[in-house]
């Protein structure tokens, strides 16, 4: 199973701007492909669209930014989990490991 982590934020985001400095570090240390999806690139916006709209059909409910934790993002990817809005470092760690979790224990 090759799981990603999907970061949908914008470039006038304060919080996604912030949450930069380490969300990629986190998630790699466990374990994770990391994408890093602005909503301004309209290519990589293209290419993850179907994944944001099938966890958010009208986009109206994600925070900013959202990370979309999915197996298999390039092909029949599966939606595993979420982690919304901005976190401290620590937190931001703990809500991804509950994702995985959940993951761990579905199998």
């Amino acid at each position: 199973m090759s799981l990603a982590v999907i970061k949908f934020s914008s470039e006038e985001c304060g919080i996604c701007h912030k949450m930069s400095f380490y969300d990629k570090k986190v998630a790699e240390e466990l374990g994770l492909e990391f994408i890093d999806v602005k909503m301004q690139d309209t290519a990589a916006y293209r290419k993850y669209r179907k994944i944001l709209l099938t966890q958010y059909p009208d986009k109206s409910e994600m925070g900013w930014p959202t990370y979309i934790v999915c197996n298999s993002p390039e092909g029949e990817f599966e939606i595993v989990g979420e982690v919304k809005g901005g976190h401290p470092k620590g937190e931001f760690r703990s809500r991804l490991q509950q994702v995985l979790d959940s993951t761990t224990s579905e199998n």
